[in-house]
């Protein structure tokens, strides 16, 4: 049987369409899996991304300091300061009013007593939860009694909000650059101990 040069081009073209095709539908596909997989499951991407530079800190002497107080427990007069951890507002008032209070005579004489409470509210309709993962992250350092220090490298390294600043791999980061015991934080933060305890505290107050 011959096959003449006409159908031999035909054929050829055909084939070629067949491929382009082909390679287009494959193209097309992996594009939607990688969407998928970053949509669907940020927290994948989030522990692939490298920690990057971050500011570091020196730690702070606080007197008095239990857990998330700063002051005595039986002080008369009590603040409570619900704050998220990408909150900008929140980062002023950290660096102003929160920082003069803790280094006050009202703080030294036992009159005041100051609370942190994570409210990590602005991640709560976000794929994303830096908010969360950072509240999650602070409690894990509380554990080894280091919440104040963890609070202020967080604070130091705020960025965009749900932009990258909280990823998992820089809160680790932030935990070694304090010299935390990483085995026990990694296993409490890998865990989300705490995550969806406070996502719920959120969801239950809007």
């Amino acid at each position: 049987m011959t096959i003449n040069r006409r159908d031999a081009i035909k054929a050829q073209r055909t084939k070629r369409k067949r491929q382009q095709r082909m390679n287009t539908i494959l193209g097309v596909g992996g594009f939607i899996i990688l969407l998928i997989v970053v949509l669907i499951s940020p927290t994948i991407y989030n522990s692939l991304k490298p920690a990057g530079s971050f500011v570091r800190i020196t730690p702070e002497v606080r007197v008095k300091e239990n857990g998330k107080t700063v002051g005595d427990p039986n002080a008369k007069v009590k603040i409570e300061v619900y704050e998220d951890f990408q909150c900008p507002s929140c980062k002023v008032f950290t660096e102003s009013v929160e920082k003069q209070l803790l280094q006050s005579t009202y703080i030294t004489s036992g009159q005041l007593s100051y609370e942190f409470i994570n409210y990590p509210f602005i991640d709560s309709r976000s794929i994303t939860k830096e908010s969360h993962q950072a509240a999650n992250a602070s409690m894990c350092a509380l554990e080894q009694g280091r919440f104040w220090d963890y609070h202020d490298i967080l604070f130091a390294n705020q960025g965009g909000e749900n932009m990258g600043a909280y990823t998992d791999k820089r809160l680790q980061a932030f935990a070694e650059s304090l010299s935390l015991d990483m085995t026990a934080f990694n296993k409490c933060f890998k865990a989300n101990k705490y995550s969806a305890e406070y996502f719920d505290q959120v969801q239950n107050h809007e």
